[in-house]
């Protein structure tokens, strides 16, 4: 039971940001620019396909060494915990969505960067979008306690620590003052 609803919750997460991605489409924003600046960005697309295939392999027999799909721990307290933080965290994402407004991208936009966002969810952190995937990602740990799952949580978070680094030497040139008075209040997590 939990394991189908932790697949509903991440089909959520994915029509969250699709529909998204397609409302700014329509209104003729580009929203994915990963690889625009770096073509190392391209590394998160494989993490997010190899997660999803972990998340799937629970459900379904899909084939990948045991080693990899070990539990670490037969707990259903701490399987429903995980759902619990994958639900908050999919509200917590939804409502930064809803900050961003227009601004929302996958990458760093440098052509045509819109205002900085320092309302709404991003008066809690700088980061919250990256938050709330970094704690959902915690809560699938929890459901799937298992190598495989925990490799991509190690490389994911370095990942987007990563992109966090490069869009806030963005984020200071493009936004000079204003950026720097706003790190001095929001801190770059929490």
């Amino acid at each position: 039971m939990v394991e189908i609803l932790s697949f509903v919750l991440l089909f959520l997460l994915i029509a969250l940001v699709v529909g998204r991605v397609l409302m700014l489409r329509r209104r003729g924003i580009n929203v994915f620019l990963f690889g625009a600046t770096d073509k190392s960005d391209f590394i998160l697309m494989p993490l997010m396909l190899f997660m999803l295939y972990v998340v799937l392999s629970a459900i379904f027999p899909l084939p990948l060494p045991p080693i990899l799909v070990y539990r670490f721990w037969q707990a259903i307290v701490l399987s429903w915990l995980g759902l619990a933080i994958c639900f908050l965290s999919l509200l917590w994402f939804a409502m930064t969505l809803i900050s961003f407004g227009e601004s929302f991208r996958v990458g760093i936009d440098k052509q045509a960067p819109d205002k900085l966002v320092t309302a709404g969810m991003f008066a809690l952190s700088r980061n919250p979008l990256y938050i709330g995937l970094l704690c959902f990602m915690l809560g699938m740990f929890l459901i799937y306690p298992n190598l495989s799952m925990l490799i991509f949580i190690v490389l994911f978070a370095a990942a987007i620590h990563r992109q966090i680094l490069r869009e806030e030497k963005f984020l200071r040139t493009r936004y000079g003052k204003a950026y720097e008075d706003y790190a001095q209040k929001v801190g770059r997590y929490f």
